[in-house]
């Protein structure tokens, strides 16, 4: 049963992404899948430099998408 204290979470709300990077120091072959997701792209940077200081790295979800010529 859902609690009244907590709303519904609205992923698109959740635009940064952290990852750990798992694959500079070679230690994974498949693809690093986001850890944490924020609001807010300090607050994400903050917690991926709390967490991996050496390897995170933050992705913006919502930014435009690389097209491959």
């Amino acid at each position: 049963m859902p609690s009244r204290h907590f709303a519904v979470p609205d992923a698109t709300l959740y635009r940064y992404a952290v990852h750990c990077c798992s694959f500079k120091y070679d230690l994974g072959g498949t693809p690093d899948h986001a850890l944490a997701l924020f609001a807010d792209e300090a607050m994400a940077k903050r917690y991926g430099a709390w967490m991996w200081p050496n390897t995170f790295e933050v992705v913006d979800l919502q930014a435009p998408k690389e097209v491959n010529a």
